[in-house]
């Protein structure tokens, strides 16, 4: 079914705001984003002279044309997570994990080895949580490192890193929401201004070198140093025997990220005569695809004849990994859904552009408001990836507005970085619940002892966002 831009006015901003509003009352983001995609819908059948019938229809036929549009992202994401699967359950962290702690003798050594590796194990956010945490946990626990600060390390250098590298999942998803076709492009240019994940990778490495914690940290940390470092469980991955070695860990995301790299270069390109910077933002997700395939292959080649696990076991890590992926999945094809709705339909961008030169809200204002705005959602419906899928197609829009383009990267920063500070400190996120399993912590000591440093550096970022708006302008 081919759709036909229509122009509706006011009536235009009513999908993102109920998807928006419904969000933040429910705190349930599948439902929120399909009812304002249903509505968005609903308004363009109506103004073209179409029925409800046909407003159903229609929008089942906008999530499949996104979902074909974004085909090689959705590969790359479930090609992704059956790697990740596989390399949590071959052994090899728990090698690791020997093999660190023959090394290790310190506490800020131990915190520094834990933060190091929080942002080399980069393509995901969940595969970072889980495996530090498992890797980890018994070398801080010998050296009397409470689990609370565990727990933060490993959530500090999660999602900061994992929305600032370029060979992320998180990279992908945010390209992928951007309208322009270079969005992998626009995704580099917003690195710089994201103040949140910089600071907080910053706070981190200057807590673990310099021990000055403060709040409920501090007093968690001398606890763990007189010995009340309680062991909450024994959870973890089986050591499959002791048969799982480094390079099981080491190998398959090295090979991973070296073919990804080499892939985005050849689908763009760069082996024909392409420059390398615009051979690599030329369709990213089918290079990055590519490379998340030769990690498949390599965990297959290496697991496989050692007899790590079995061909059937093989195939369900494969089918666990991909089902893990799907909820997130299910946000950014609602999301990409409803902008569809919003940029081709209905015409919310014409609106909102034509608000935005008529208005005297000083523009230089947009990224500090944005900020406020995205922190807010983030911490309240417990997803950053629900959060910028919404607000980035509505930034977008805004910043089309005549004297407005100069701040589309700045705000797009502030999008992304008051997404992960929400996301950082909500009790709901997956990312914090995680990074509670992962270093065996209760999980409202983690969210307790986590919130003072998240915050902190989030009131530093705000004022950033205040000067840069009007250095900009």
């Amino acid at each position: 079914m081919e759709f036909t831009l229509i122009e509706t006015g006011w009536i235009s901003i009513l999908p993102p705001l109920m998807a928006i509003t419904l969000a933040l009352i429910t705190r349930e983001v599948y439902s929120s984003l399909f009812l304002g995609l249903f509505s968005g819908m609903l308004i363009y059948a109506f103004a073209s002279g179409g029925t409800l019938f046909s407003a159903v229809a229609m929008t089942f036929d906008m999530m499949c044309s996104k979902i074909a549009d974004n085909a090689y992202i959705i590969m790359f994401l479930g090609m992704l997570w059956a790697v990740v699967t596989l390399v949590s359950r071959s052994g090899g962290s728990q090698a690791y994990g020997r093999w660190a702690g023959k090394k290790l003798k310190s506490r800020s050594s131990a915190s520094l080895a834990t933060a190091f590796l929080g942002m080399l194990v980069f393509i995901d956010d969940g595969f970072n949580c889980l495996t530090v945490g498992t890797v980890m946990r018994p070398i801080t626990d010998r050296l009397k490192i409470s689990r609370e600060k565990l727990a933060y390390i490993i959530d500090a250098t999660a999602a900061p890193v994992c929305i600032i590298a370029p060979l992320s999942s998180w990279a992908v998803a945010v390209a992928s929401e951007v309208s322009e076709k270079n969005g992998f492009h626009v995704f580099l240019s917003t690195i710089p201004y994201n103040f949140y994940a910089i600071l907080t990778i910053a706070m981190v490495f200057y807590l673990c070198i310099t021990g000055h914690d403060f709040g409920p940290m501090k007093k968690a940390e001398e606890r763990a140093i007189r010995g009340e470092n309680t062991a909450y469980s024994e959870s973890g991955q089986a050591d499959l025997e002791g048969k799982g070695r480094v390079i099981d860990l080491v190998l398959p995301i090295v090979i991973l990220i070296i073919c990804a790299i080499l892939g985005m270069a050849y689908v763009g390109g760069f082996f024909s005569g392409t420059s390398f910077s615009e051979a690599i933002g030329y369709n990213p997700a089918a290079g990055l695809t590519l490379g998340a395939f030769a990690g498949f292959i390599t965990a297959m080649l290496l697991y496989l004849p050692r007899r790590l696990m079995t061909p059937r076991q093989f195939m369900e890590c494969i089918v666990s990994g991909i089902g893990s992926i799907v909820p997130p999945m299910l946000i950014l094809i609602l999301s990409w859904s409803l902008g569809g709705v919003c940029r081709q339909l209905i015409g919310t961008g014409y609106f909102i552009s034509g608000f935005v030169s008529s208005s005297s809200l000083p523009l230089a204002l947009l990224p500090f408001i944005i900020f406020v705005i995205a922190a807010l959602m983030s911490f309240s419906m417990g997803t950053s990836w629900g959060t910028f899928g919404m607000l980035i197609p509505i930034v977008t829009m805004i910043c089309s507005a005549e004297g407005a383009g100069v701040y589309l990267i700045p705000t797009l920063g502030a999008t992304l970085a008051g997404s992960v500070y929400g996301d950082h400190c909500s009790p709901m996120s997956d990312t914090t619940i995680l990074s509670s399993t992962g270093a065996d912590c209760p999980h409202i000591n983690h969210v307790e002892t986590q919130l003072p440093y998240a915050t902190a550096v989030a009131v530093i970022c705000a004022v950033c966002y205040l000067v840069a708006g009007f250095v900009i302008g």
